[in-house]
């Protein structure tokens, strides 16, 4: 089971919300060769599972998550495929409790003070701020983390090169993510040469990030 440190040590997760199986491992290597060493796809399109395990099998040196996973049962589904870790857009203990069963590292969604509680009652402390501009931005995100000091942050939902330094620059947060490195019209197009250029430039902006 990887930790925490581990998966945010780049400061920058892609999420990819759809990737051809067959492109899938081109896009892990492209990324990871690019300085880039995790990758979350969510499930929401068909073929995400297939494309999941060509990730895992095909990019043995990425660190790989399955998001937008709902159920107990998504979480056996993908920890039967190898994933490192598991993200949510909201709190569901009983997934939190399936991650924990299949030692996969969990991180769910939040955006209120009673989420984080509640995320904290079941000891994790690595939490989603989603959607994090809708929700409120960065003003909003440094009023929730002054009262939970052992809460770190991964915000994701409307971050992009613009505004992600914004976020990072808040010490609780432990990295952002974002698909404007990943953008579909370019995986489709099988542009990796510009994705790798948009993941060097996310990495100068994870390691300027913190202030």
């Amino acid at each position: 089971m990887i930790t925490a440190t581990e998966l945010t040590a780049a400061r920058i997760v892609p999420v990819v919300t759809d990737v051809a199986p067959e492109l899938a491992a081109t896009l892990g290597l492209t990324l990871h060769d690019a300085g880039l060493p995790v990758i979350e796809l969510t499930l929401r399109s068909e073929s995400a599972l297939e494309a999941l395990a060509a990730l895992v099998d095909g990019c043995p040196g990425l660190t790989v998550g399955a998001g937008t996973v709902l159920t107990p049962e998504q979480v056996d589904t993908v920890a039967d495929l190898g994933v490192d870790f598991v993200v949510s857009p909201g709190l569901s203990p009983a997934v939190a409790r399936r991650c924990r069963e299949r030692q996969v590292l969990f991180v769910p969604g939040v955006c209120t003070p009673t989420e984080i509680l509640a995320a904290l009652e079941l000891d994790l402390n690595l939490l989603k701020f989603f959607p994090a501009q809708q929700a409120g931005g960065v003003a909003y995100l440094k009023a929730l983390a002054g009262p939970f000091p052992r809460v770190s942050w991964v915000p994701t939902g409307g971050i992009d090169a613009d505004n992600a330094q914004d976020y990072l620059s808040i010490q609780a947060v432990a990295a952002v993510g974002g698909s404007w490195i990943v953008r579909p019209d370019l995986i489709a197009a099988g542009d990796f040469e510009q994705i790798s250029e948009l993941a060097k430039g996310a990495i100068a902006i994870g390691l300027g990030g913190k202030a």
